[in-house]
């Protein structure tokens, strides 16, 4: 019997995403697929419903006549109320924000629902098509320069006027991961003068490949500052000193800084003090992409834009929702690719391999249990 996929709309403040485009309801229905898609889920990406009927999706009129009887139901947030009217054994595949979300994945067991955290696709190359994270940051980055441009009072790039040449802006990205790349490519595009730091060595060629130049206490600590998962580690309180000293000199000399820096299931760290803020010239701009962890800056509040010692502070919530089409249509792919693995090609019907790599990482569910090991009660995991 073909796998049935339901597309529900998305309730989450801040949230225009939608879990799936025409373009992949298309590929989903030529896959043997039938998908169901809640009117309106969509609209506020630009992806109207008969877009979805045109690719072969049936339109209900609710969420509960979407997902009855979904074998398989696509989010972009997974929030508690997905859970009801879902039948046993069918799969959630959505952003759980497992490490905050603890009762979700509880709710998840209790109901028999196989949940699949689209966050803990594991870095392997086989699975970069299923990278959610990469391909959603990767968009937040470029946003971030674009959001800096907004409250900037000058120019990015210099210019050279017969009254005069305006000085070129410089920025400065904290943390060069997939964001603060694609920051760093964006800020250099519009001509500024670009730095960026990193506790992972790796990242140093990165941001000079990019033009930008590297900031960083570059000692043997340095040296080890990655996990084999790419991410990078919680440093010590020394290295954080130094680090910290070098970081006030240069960020006092910035017009923009940018900070992207997460570490996975803890507080974002603090990079830039009240008194870091205070250095800043006036006029100066910081964006705070890391705002809803906690946030990089001890003055950056989540959800609001303010002004504080003539500095602004941007820490918009949901950064790839303010670019909901593109970021709609990677998080859709991601999703794609994943169905791909768990999707029997040849009895059109759900097949999921519980001993594949990407499964055992992003699988926290199942049969009534917690199954994650990063997630498993501690009383399970002592039994």
């Amino acid at each position: 019997m073909a796998v049935s996929i339901a597309v529900a709309k998305e309730t989450a403040d801040y949230e225009k995403r939608v879990a799936a485009t025409p373009e992949t309801v298309k590929k989903l229905v030529a896959l043997g697929a039938s998908v169901t898609v809640e009117k309106g889920a969509g609209e506020a990406s630009s992806f109207l419903d008969k877009a979805y009927e045109a690719a072969g999706a049936t339109l209900a009129t609710s969420r509960g006549a979407a997902i009855s009887n979904a074998d398989i139901v696509l989010k972009v947030q997974a929030e508690l109320g997905d859970l009801e009217g879902l039948k046993k054994d069918a799969v959630l595949a959505a952003l759980y924000a497992p490490y905050q979300n603890g009762d979700l994945i509880a709710s998840a067991a209790n109901r028999n629902i196989i949940a699949l955290s689209m966050e803990l696709v594991p870095r392997i190359t086989r699975a970069q098509a299923m990278d959610v994270l990469s391909s959603q940051s990767n968009l937040a980055g470029y946003k971030a320069v674009l959001d800096a441009a907004e409250y900037f009072n000058r120019a990015f790039p210099m210019m050279m006027t017969a009254a005069g040449t305006i000085a070129p802006a410089k920025v400065f990205v904290m943390g060069a991961g997939v964001a603060g790349l694609q920051a760093i490519a964006t800020a250099k595009r519009l001509g500024a003068v670009v730095c960026a730091t990193d506790v992972r060595p790796a990242s140093k060629e990165q941001v000079e490949s990019l033009g930008g130049t590297f900031v960083a206490v570059q000692d043997e600590e340095f040296k080890a500052a990655e996990t084999a998962g790419g991410y990078a580690k919680e440093m010590s309180a020394e290295y954080k000193a130094k680090q910290a000293a070098l970081i006030e000199e240069t960020i006092a000399k910035q017009d923009i800084v940018i900070t992207t820096a997460l570490i996975p299931g803890r507080p974002a760290p603090r990079l830039i003090t009240a008194k870091m803020v205070e250095s800043m010239k006036p006029g100066s701009v910081i964006v705070d992409l890391a705002v809803e962890s906690g946030g990089n800056c001890e003055l950056s509040e989540p959800g609001k834009v303010v002004v504080k010692n003539a500095v602004t502070l941007i820490g918009h919530k949901n950064v790839p929702s303010r670019l909901a089409t593109d970021a709609s249509s990677l998080y859709a792919k991601n999703l794609l690719n994943l169905l791909g693995l768990i999707i029997d090609k040849e009895t059109k019907s759900l097949a999921i391999d519980w001993n594949d790599e990407i499964i055992k990482g992003i699988a926290l569910t199942k049969d009534g249990a917690i199954i994650h090991p990063n997630f498993v009660p501690k009383t399970n995991a002592a039994a």
